[in-house]
Parts: structure tokens; sequence; C-alpha cells
């Protein structure tokens, strides 16, 4: 008889939001009681310090995170993230995302994620770049592209990512690309990677609009977080004839019900480096953006910002989860009970960047590259596979979208550690 385990190690709001999420959707599909912690709890994590000499001359300790959830499936595969406000228990949430999220789209991974308490915003160049390269060389032996590829995420870019390839090639002795993914294409990167996630996020929106019967043309979006996710997903559906009304930073946001001049605000941040003070609309709020009246409100910043107190107050009739985990448990079951707004759930929404990740580290296996076009056409076949999969469960069991996605990834993992065993 299994007797389940409480994890102390990870405690906090945000991993027993993910911890609830497994348990409704291991109750659904009955999981037996002999593989619900394995499949629940992460496989290890690995917690360092991380001394930089800053330029003053100064040495200022930084602590990371690297939390594997499930190594079952292959390697493990998740961003990092630079930002003031990591926990481990949160590290170890989206840890458990990731996991669900590559075995939802059919992805030879299983699920980590890491993480560096700092805000990256108050170091130098110099200075990040050795806290990166340090991170880098504290975690060499727990990453490489057989154990765990990591790329970038919310405080992290391209130029990082080619830090932290160079320190663990430098250590190895020879080029290893495919220890990370999200590089620059000079160093092995993929054509299409800086876009997947909300070039796949803007698809997925196109296609539920279409199962919705509203035209796109007619449709209104509000962004809440417009960084690389944010600013990509918006960018693709003005493409595709939808008006963007409102964006945002973690300095507030602009609200412009005529549509926003994309060009204008991406040229303003290029040079501001945030949309505070930028003249296309009128000031808003974060907290007042996820209140407004759109057709698609797209959160695209960090996990929780959808709460009990603001669900009832949505006006939007899609909502795009492309941030990890932005709904709280009690959230989810208001707007559930509300009945009128469709959710794009996150492990599917924004699922576009671990799949383009997943080409480039095999194109960075194989040497050979592959176009843009041969990638996002790629890209569209898996999230087309996996939007039909999650709408056949979801009608077969009659299940929330959510719970459709999860069951299926979960399942997949819980299955993959059965038919492994459990070795002594």
């Amino acid at each position: 008889m299994s007797k389940a385990v409480v994890s102390q190690l990870y405690d906090s709001e945000v991993f027993r939001m993910a911890c609830k999420q497994f348990d409704s959707a291991a109750d659904a599909i009955n999981l037996p009681d002999n593989i619900r912690d394995r499949t629940k709890y992460p496989r290890r994590c690995l917690a360092v310090s991380i001394p930089v000499k800053r330029d003053d001359g100064s040495i200022t300790i930084f602590e990371g995170y690297r939390v594997q959830h499930n190594l079952s499936t292959g390697p493990a595969k998740g961003g990092i993230r630079f930002h003031e406000h990591v926990t481990l228990g949160e590290v170890a949430a989206l840890s458990m995302w990731m996991s669900w999220k590559c075995s939802l789209v059919g992805l030879p991974y299983g699920g980590a994620k890491g993480g560096v308490i700092v805000n990256p915003r108050e170091l130098s160049l110099r200075e990040l770049e050795h806290l990166s390269r340090r991170y880098m060389q504290e975690m060499i032996h727990f990453l490489g592209p057989d154990i765990d590829v990591a790329a970038p995420d919310v405080g992290t870019n391209e130029q990082i990512m080619a830090w932290m390839m160079d320190t663990y090639s430098n250590h190895v002795g020879y080029l290893v690309p495919a220890v990370v993914t999200g590089k620059p294409l000079s160093v092995g990167g993929s054509e299409g990677r800086r876009e997947a996630t909300g070039a796949g996020v803007a698809y997925l929106i196109k296609h539920y609009l279409i199962d919705m019967k509203l035209p796109i043309e007619q449709a209104t979006v509000a962004i809440q977080g417009f960084g690389n996710v944010g600013s990509e997903a918006a960018l693709a559906l003005s493409q595709y004839g939808a008006k963007i009304i409102a964006i945002s930073d973690y300095t507030g946001g602009i609200y412009n019900p005529k549509g926003i001049d994309l060009k204008k605000a991406l040229a303003y941040l290029s040079y501001a480096k945030v949309l505070k003070d930028f003249d296309g609309g009128e000031a808003i709020s974060n907290e007042a953006l996820l209140e407004l009246p759109c057709t698609v409100l797209v959160p695209a910043a960090l996990e929780r910002v959808i709460t009990e107190i603001n669900a009832p107050k949505l006006k939007c009739k899609l909502l795009a989860e492309a941030a990890n985990g932005p709904t709280t448990n009690a959230a989810d079951k208001i707007i559930e009970q509300r009945g009128d707004i469709e959710i794009i759930p996150d492990v599917l929404c924004n699922s576009g960047g671990v799949i383009v990740s997943y080409f480039e580290w095999l194109q960075n296996r194989q040497s050979y590259y592959w176009s843009r076009e041969e990638v996002l056409s790629k890209l569209t076949g898996i999230l087309d596979k996996a939007k039909a999969s999650v709408e056949y469960q979801k009608r077969k069991f009659k299940f929330s979208r959510r719970l459709a996605a999860l069951t299926l990834g979960i399942a997949r993992v819980a299955e993959a550690k059965e038919s492994r065993g459990l070795f002594p």
C-alpha cells in the first residue's frame, strides 16, 4: 500500500497550486496510488551559492536553483529565470508544468526549471555575464544534452544562453551547442526560436476563435506582459488582423481602444527599456488591464495574476495563458462556473517555445539546420495535433479544457514510469 508523501522542501503557494492541479487530474483518470507520488513530486533539485565580483570590487552572493521534475521520458528540459522573487517552490512548480507540457505535445523530455534570485536590471553587462557563467559552472554535472537542457525564461535571453553554452563547452573541452536552447543563430540557435512561444500562442488563439465562430479581424486583444512572448504574440495576432488594445510590463500598461501602434511601442521599448511614459495610449495598471472588455485576454507575464478577486470581473471571451500558471485554482473554479469564457490552458497555449527548443536541440545534435519556414511548419503541425487531442479528451470525458490537457500529459508520464518499473 502506497503511503502519501507531503513535500516540505518546495512548500509555497504556487507549488501547492501545481500539486492541486495534479491531484484533480490524477483523480479524474484514477491514477493508481503506487504511481501517484512518483509522478507528482520532483525527482531532484540543486541549490547553489553564486559569488559575483561587482564592478565596485565588492562580492555579492546570489542564490540559484535547478529542479528536475521528471527524467523518465528523456532529458529534463526547462528555462532559467533571473528574477528577484524566485523561490525554490516556484521553480519546482514550473518544472512540474514543463513535464506535463512536454508530455502533452509528445516531446521526448521530462520537465525542469532553474532560477536565480536577482534583479538582472540592477547588474552591469559584465556582472550579468559573470552571474550567468558561474550559475552554469555550479550546474556542470547536473546539466548536459542527455541530462538536462536549459533555455531562456523571465529575465534571461539569447546572450545569457550563449555565455552558459560557452562555459559548459570550455569545461568539457569542445563545443556543445545542445546543452542549451534559445541561443543566437551564430552559435547554433534555431530559426524561429525567438518568436516560437508568442507565435504559437497567436496560432492557437486564431484557431480557437475560429472554433468559437468569432472573426479574428473583429477581435480585440489585451496582453499583460510585453516581453519576448507578449510582444511576439501581439505582432502575430496583429498580422492575423486582430486589434491590440492594451499592453503592459512591470512598470504599468497602455490602453488604446483604437489599437496600439506595435512598431512604435517596440521602438520605444528598445530605447527606454520600459513601457512607462509611452504615449501610444492612456496609462493603465496591470490589474486594470486584466479587467478590460476585450475578445481575448493574454496573461503573458508571471504566475497567479488571475485570482478569485478579479476572476468575476473578467470581460474577455477567450483567456489564452501565455504565462505559466497565471490562473489560480480558485479563479479557475469561478471561470468554469461562469461558463462564458473559454480557456487555452498554459500547458498547451505556450508550448510553442519548448517545441522549437526541441527542434533546436535536434538540429544541434545533427549539425543540420532548417529554414524558418520548415521550423514554423513543423511547429504548427505539432500544435494542431496537441489541440485535437485535448479537444477529443475534453469531449470524451466532459472535462474542462485544462483538466483534459493535464490528464493527457500526466497519464503519459505515469505510463512511462510504470513501464520502466522501479529500480531497487
